[in-house]
C-alpha cells in the first residue's frame, strides 16, 4: 500500500464519488439517493469554502478513499460543543474494494490521521458519526478516539468523539505490529492543506 492524497476535483471526481456514495454500505454518508449533479454541486460548494476541504486518497494511483477536513467552528458543530484552538473535523469514506485487503481500512485511517496531524496547528481531531454506525465506532476506538457524548445534528444523532495526538500515539503503540502499515504517504498539489482557524461519514 502506498497512499497519495490529492484535493478533490469536483468535475473530475463526481462520477466516481457518486458511484461510492450511492451504495448501501455508504448510507451513513447521507447521499444514498443523490444524483451525479448533486454530488458535483456538493464538492463545488466545499471547494469554495475556506473552512472545508475534500481530499481523494489514492492507493498506488487507484482511488481508494474520500476524506473531508473542516473547521468545527464553521460547521454544524458550531455551538454544539466547546471548540478548542487546534480542533480539526474529519469525515472518511473508504471506497468499495474489488479485492478486500486485510487491515486496509485501518491503514487508510492511520494515514488520514497522520496527514491531519502533520499540520502543526492540529491538536485534536473531531468526528461525529451516526450513533447507528457501530462499525466506525469500533474503528474510531481502535485509533484513539474517545467518545464525549451524543449530540443532535440536523440529519442524525451523532457520537461526538475526540482524538488528541497523545490519544493517537497510545493507540498506535497498542496496534503495533498487529496491523499492516502503508509503505508511504504522499500529498500532492495541496496549497490548501488542512488548517485550523486561529483561536472530522465518519
Amino acid at each position: 500500500m502506498s497512499f497519495t492524497i490529492v484535493p478533490v476535483d469536483a468535475g473530475r471526481d463526481a462520477p466516481l464519488l457518486h458511484s461510492w456514495m450511492t451504495r448501501d454500505y455508504a448510507r451513513f454518508w447521507g447521499m444514498l439517493n443523490a444524483t451525479r449533479a448533486m454530488v458535483q454541486a456538493e464538492y463545488d460548494r466545499i471547494a469554495a469554502n475556506p473552512h472545508h476541504h475534500a481530499w481523494l486518497g489514492l492507493d498506488d494511483g487507484t482511488p481508494a478513499f474520500l476524506m473531508e477536513s473542516y473547521a468545527p467552528a464553521h460547521s454544524p458543530l458550531a455551538g454544539r460543543y466547546a471548540v478548542q484552538p487546534g480542533d480539526t473535523g474529519m469525515h472518511l469514506l473508504v471506497g468499495p474494494a474489488e479485492r478486500p485487503k486485510p487491515g486496509f481500512t485501518t491503514a487508510v485511517f492511520r494515514s488520514v490521521l497522520e496527514f491531519l496531524f502533520a499540520d502543526e496547528h492540529t491538536q485534536r481531531i473531531v468526528v461525529e458519526p451516526d450513533v447507528r454506525n457501530t462499525k466506525i465506532a469500533a474503528l474510531n476506538a481502535r485509533m484513539g478516539f474517545v467518545p464525549a457524548g451524543t449530540i443532535s445534528l440536523r440529519d442524525k444523532e451523532a457520537v461526538l468523539s475526540f482524538c488528541t495526538r497523545a490519544d493517537h500515539h497510545r493507540a498506535l503503540h497498542a496496534l503495533a505490529p498487529a496491523q499492516p502499515l502503508p509503505d508511504s504517504l504522499t500529498v500532492r498539489d495541496s496549497p490548501t492543506a488542512p488548517t485550523t482557524p486561529p483561536g472530522a461519514a465518519l
